[in-house]
């Protein structure tokens, strides 16, 4: 039984988490899953005896090889350690873990650092898509410090653009997966998508709240939680997701009118607590669905006109930027958005 292994920590974008190289971790996936949950310290409230922050915003996991792909540098699986319950999941992506892969990928070796900056190709294994990490490496190797700045961390740091391409059905097999813009569930209209990550989108208004409540406020309304848990069960499904009971996805995002000079307002269930922000492919899903006519998203949505649409969508602790780029039919094509991320720690995890 493996009892410890070579570990980045790395904050990506507004989450951070453990980075391993694929070589570094058992290749039975049970005993890989038993030595990150140890790692973790899950399942515990607190994670007390492990190095997860209580928040699964901070209990999340990159495993990083060299890729064998043709134009693809390295092969990324997210798992997300359950906070509270002996889970690890490989049902989703990550885009703001994926914000440090690039770092971390040339830190470790698996890719030359090019003079200025150095641009990475990552296949997301959960999903089968491809992203584009352009990382800053003056003389190198890879600069953290820099001017970028993204709600939800303080300070600045080095950008790292991120470009996603053909995320449409990653996980459901079609941007829509009941084919429908939008569908009524429990009464309730929602639009089932899945962009980069599976989403129900529906408005704020027709679940009972404002779409403006802080992130605490939201995880103390249990019966808020309870009714959209109802409705996520429902669609899982529908969304070719199968039993979602014990799954990461699909997430909840309730949408409301923008505030902030934004194109739209979202709180989002990550799926059974309050994200603090959004997740960076969750955010790509709901600037998508704002952009489709008869949507929930759509009817509160401000939309910038042409085919290259700048989308700022506020969430409880600022706002994130999807550039979204559509072709002549109005449909996207390409999603691109900034991130920055910081290494932590380099070193040795015990389990």
């Amino acid at each position: 039984m493996i009892t410890q292994s070579p570990v980045m920590w790395m904050r990506g974008g507004t989450s951070k988490g453990g980075y391993f190289l694929a070589d570094d971790l058992p290749a039975d996936t049970a005993a890989r899953d038993a030595f990150l949950l140890r790692v973790m310290g899950s399942p515990d409230p607190r994670q007390i005896d492990g190095m997860g922050g209580a928040d699964p915003l901070t209990s999340k996991v990159a495993v990083v090889r060299k890729s064998e792909r043709e134009g693809v540098d390295v092969d990324y699986l997210f798992l997300q350690v359950f906070v509270d319950q002996a889970i690890v999941s490989d049902a989703q992506n990550c885009g703001n873990i994926l914000a440090g892969i690039g770092p971390f990928a040339i830190e470790r070796g698996l890719v030359a650092a090019q003079p200025g900056e150095t641009r990475v190709a990552i296949y997301m294994e959960n999903t089968g898509q491809i992203a584009i990490a352009t990382v800053q490496t003056p003389e190198g190797e890879v600069r953290y410090e820099g001017d970028a700045k993204i709600d939800g961390v303080p300070g600045s740091a080095a950008p790292v653009p991120l470009e996603f391409r053909d995320t449409a059905g990653s996980s459901c097999g079609a941007l829509f997966p009941t084919g429908n813009p939008f569908d009524e569930v429990n009464g309730v209209r929602v639009t089932l998508i899945d962009n980069g990550m599976p989403c129900v989108v529906m408005k704020a208004q027709d679940v009972g709240i404002t779409g403006y409540e802080d992130r605490e406020t939201l995880d103390n309304d249990a019966a808020l939680k309870a009714r959209i848990e109802a409705i996520r069960l429902a669609v899982g499904e529908r969304m070719n997701l199968g039993d979602v009971k014990a799954k990461s996805v699909p997430k909840m995002m309730l949408v409301a009118p923008p505030r902030n000079g934004g194109a739209v307002t979202v709180r989002s269930f990550i799926p059974h607590r309050a994200h603090a922000s959004i997740g960076v492919l969750g955010a790509v899903s709901v600037a998508t669905a704002c952009l489709i006519d008869g949507s929930p998203a759509a009817e509160v949505a401000s939309i910038p006109p042409g085919n290259r649409k700048t989308l700022s969508v506020e969430h409880p602790t600022g706002e994130t930027t999807c550039v979204m780029e559509l072709d002549q039919g109005g449909n996207v094509t390409s999603a691109a958005m900034l991130r920055t991320a910081r290494k932590l720690m380099d070193g040795i995890v015990f389990a």
